[in-house]
């Protein structure tokens, strides 16, 4: 098995903080996930994250007018500057501050940052790599608070900044050496949160406060520099919103629109200078925390950090373009169909369903509590689920409803779930009374409750016809659930079982415990072959409220999740750990090791805390700061979105001082392989992160629907099912068996097997043939294969845009054009000596046949 998986997409979130920005034509979306950054194309309906990470939580996102430069800024003004066609990173750079808002200039050579009370503008840095790419250009100071928002004026030489002294202030970016003085726009009675330019010739200034309140300015400009050098008020408004307070705005300078957010989930559209109410929607009961519209004007986009919620909304036809929510808490559980649907479970209590785009396009809520446990069945048209709320419930993937609900006579609530192979039961152990529960899949009837544990339940599985449990009990017990004597047979190990895995041919199960070790045990002999210890692997990185030293910080550690890969060869493991493992059974060593993120922001990153924040008392001042993040997220308490700002007592400034919270750990609730295995998913707090060997995760439900193996392929061969041999042989990746398959097809068939070639098999077929062309004798046999797969895929070879590994399709297309014209040039030569061959032979039969006649006629003479 290859083992170079590469992260390919985020799923599980669309939105967590910050801005999101619309690329230039108005056809892409940016949104900040975490410490990455995902782009939703909203024209062919697909997503893709970034592979690059920041250091923290992004905070604040920049698009150039391009489209081809974004600047990604952490919470602590950590930078990114990235290439978004190469998807590659070109520089990082420290600002020093935390950064509220940036943007490039319409021309795109400068960059102002608004960093504190100043505002920072900055040289773009070119698409080359260089040593400091970051120019510092001038530092612009003023104001008496925080600077929260920037705007450019079109011709580039201008801009504005918003601070929450409640001033909007103007400046020039190369101003004259003397006679100009930065313009002051005051009048507001709360912090500004947004101000643009406006008019034909820029002139207008509007600014928006917290309160909702807009003032419009007129700037009067230098004829000579038009530079401004005064302003006077032209007028005020206010926002008819009652109860609620500006979050965030966004403008439309070519068509006058101005969108605002507020902190009841309403926002709203005006149209400036009239100042007519367009347009008014509510997206819930949270606050807008970002707004963008796109180049046309008429898509917007609206992020909700709370709900996790990302919206793009077509107003002139009051409709969605796309609606997008991850799980509102951290993920739970996760499961992999044989179609390449992944279903995800979280905290919230909600089930969806993840297409291979990277959209979420199917939400149950029917459960009450947080998700336990999900799984397909083998057919993949029916999903099972098991929650905390005391029910294992049934989906129906073709109607999409809960067609079935699976009870107890008391109340309880399970932990794990497992359904056999021919589902006909299913299965959900308990974490309170201890017992594992049977039910009938048809008729929903309970037929039997296993009882033995004692500890509560916490992982099951089928191998073959034989239920295998797990408990903090220490033991795993197998279970003939088919037989009327329910025969039972426990495994004893040194500490508590956290989670379990059955090999596809039932006859191994690997068990994790509490100590970090993974064991394997084979089922019919009931002894143990093979121990793997992962203590070492998957130890590293330290909490802030960890009392122990860096040496002693991975006792805790341990694997949550198992799963085997296709052929039981290989085992991926996750857990309390920011690593996630695959070992080679057999030999229990470590074949790779994944961290799956690098965001600082989560607790268990950093190897060593760092010693310049405890102090004297011993305390740490990270601690400190999230106990007193009411006293310091003053964003989040002016505009009305901090999390408990409705729980808080009249007059209260402080909080609740007992405020119980938890800060985000890393560590991975599920791993899963994808059917095809050239994917694999881990479920962490960050969100459904999925690594593929390939640039674009593809599937097809072939590939568990036949038993792919080389007797499979000899015997398809043999039955002249040449299709069905040739996909078998593409999907091992063998080249002999490929050869095989390739050469015992009929000329006559190749056009129509081509035809029907699923487009995830166009790649290897090519590179295959390309690298067959170098050394086959069989060239119109070549030509053949080529000339079809030219004919009816060309139109992906051409564009490569989507394809699975389109960078080797381009070097076997290279290849192949170099095999044919060597054909073409040999064939040439040959083709060339026949002819003189053939005209020097004719040439000599015809004197051949001159001199016979003579010499007859001298016979004649003689005669």
């Amino acid at each position: 098995m290859k083992s170079d998986f590469q992260f390919a997409n985020l799923c599980g979130t669309v939105y967590r903080q910050g801005n999101v920005v619309f690329s230039p034509d108005g056809n892409a979306v940016y949104s900040p996930v975490g410490n990455r950054v995902s782009c939703f194309d909203l024209v062919h309906a697909q997503s893709f994250t970034f592979p690059f990470e920041n250091r923290k939580t992004i905070a604040t996102l920049a698009l150039s007018p391009s489209g081809t430069l974004l600047l990604a800024i952490d919470e602590d003004g950590h930078a990114t500057l990235a290439n978004t066609n190469r998807r590659v990173v070109l520089a990082s750079h420290h600002f020093k501050d935390k950064v509220r808002s940036a943007a490039f200039s319409p021309d795109g050579k400068w960059i102002v940052v608004a960093t504190g009370k100043n505002a920072q503008v900055w040289k773009t840095p070119g698409f080359h790599r260089e040593f400091a790419p970051f120019i510092l250009h001038r530092v612009f100071t003023g104001h008496f608070d925080d600077v929260v928002h920037v705007a450019w004026r079109a011709d580039s030489r201008v801009f504005l900044t918003c601070a929450r002294d409640m001033t909007t202030r103007v400046f020039a970016v190369t101003a004259p050496s003397s006679g100009y003085q930065v313009i002051t726009l005051g009048g507001h009675r709360h912090p500004v949160i947004g101000a643009y330019f406006a008019g034909g010739d820029q002139s207008t200034v509007y600014s928006i406060s917290r309160d909702g309140t807009v003032l419009t300015w007129k700037l009067h400009l230098d004829p000579e520099t038009t530079l401004p050098t005064r302003a006077e008020a032209a007028g005020k408004h206010f926002f008819a919103v009652p109860g609620a307070k500006a979050v965030t705005t966004a403008w439309h300078a070519t068509r006058g629109l101005l969108v605002v957010g507020f902190s009841t989930g309403v926002f709203g559209l005006w149209e400036l200078p009239s100042f007519s109410h367009v347009h008014t929607l509510s997206l819930g009961q949270h606050p807008v925390t970002a707004a963008a519209i796109n180049m046309s004007g008429e898509w917007l986009a609206l992020g909700s950090a709370a709900l996790g919620q990302l919206v793009v909304w077509e107003w002139p036809s009051e409709s969605y373009v796309l609606k997008q929510q991850g799980h509102a808490y951290d993920l739970t559980s996760v499961a992999w169909s044989p179609a390449g649907v992944i279903a995800t479970g979280g905290d919230d209590a909600k089930i969806k369903l993840w297409n291979d785009n990277g959209f979420a396009y199917v939400t149950f809520d029917q459960h009450a509590g947080p998700i336990s446990g999900l799984q397909f069945a083998r057919h993949g048209r029916v999903l099972f689920s098991s929650s905390l709320d005391g029910t294992v419930r049934a989906f129906d993937l073709t109607r999409y409803r809960n067609f079935k609900t699976y009870t107890t006579p008391s109340p309880m609530q399970f932990a794990c779930l497992a359904v056999d192979e021919g589902c006909d039961l299913v299965c959900a152990g308990a974490v309170d009374k201890f017992d594992v529960h049977v039910w009938a899949v048809q008729t929903g009837k309970l037929l039997e409750t296993l009882a033995g544990h004692t500890a509560p339940v916490s992982c099951m599985a089928f191998a073959g016809t034989q239920l295998v449990t797990g408990s903090w009990d220490r033991t795993v017990r197998v279970w003939n659930v088919f037989e009327r004597t329910l025969a039972m047979e426990a495994f004893q190990h040194q500490s508590e079982v956290l989670a379990l895995a059955v090999r596809g041919d039932a006859q191994h199960v690997a068990v994790a415990t509490l100590d970090g070790l993974i064991s394997v045990w084979h089922l019919r002999d009931s002894k143990q072959v093979a121990v793997i210890d992962g203590r070492r692997d998957i130890k590293g990185g330290r909490k802030v409220t960890d009392l122990v030293n860096a040496h002693n910080a991975g006792a805790g550690k341990c694997f949550t999740s198992l799963c085997y890969t296709a052929d039981g060869e290989y085992l991926l493991a996750g857990g309390r750990s920011k690593y996630v493992c695959i070992y080679h059974v057999a030999s229990a060593t470590l074949v790779r090791r994944f961290q799956v993120s690098h965001n600082m922001a989560l607790d268990g990153i950093v190897e060593e805390l760092n010693s310049r924040r405890m102090t004297e008392a011993g305390t740490n001042l990270d601690v400190l700061e999230r106990l007193t993040r009411h006293d310091t997220d003053r964003d989040a308490r002016e505009a009305g979105t901090l999390a408990s700002a409705s729980q808080l007592l009249p007059g209260a400034q402080r909080g609740d001082l007992a405020e119980r919270t938890t800060h985000p750990e890393i560590r991975t609730s599920g791993v899963r392989f994808s059917p095809t295995g050239r994917a694999w998913c881990a479920a962490s707090p960050e969100g459904l992160l999925i690594y593929a060997l390939d640039d674009r995760v593809l599937f097809d439900p072939f590939d568990l629907d036949v038993d792919i193996t080389p007797t499979a392929i000899a015997d398809a061969v043999q039955a002249r099912e040449y299709a069905t041999a040739l996909l078998m042989a593409l999907r091992l990746s063998e080249p002999a068996l490929i050869l095989v398959a390739l050469e015992a097809v009929p000329p006559a068939r190749i056009d129509l097997i081509v035809k029907d070639l699923p487009r995830k098999y166009v790649p290897p077929l090519v590179q295959f043939v390309a690298k067959y062309a170098q050394k086959s004798k069989h060239v119109e046999f070549v030509l053949m294969w080529v000339a079809a797969v030219v004919r009816y895929h060309a139109r992906e070879l051409r564009g490569e845009n989507g394809v699975v590994g389109a960078g080797d399709v381009a070097a076997a297309l290279r290849l192949l054009k170099k095999v044919v014209a060597q054909w073409s040039a040999d064939m040439g030569k040959v083709a060339d000596e026949n002819a003189w061959t053939m005209q020097f032979l004719l040439a000599a039969k015809r004197d051949l046949d001159l001199d016979g006649t003579a010499a007859g006629m001298e016979v004649d003479a003689d005669t």
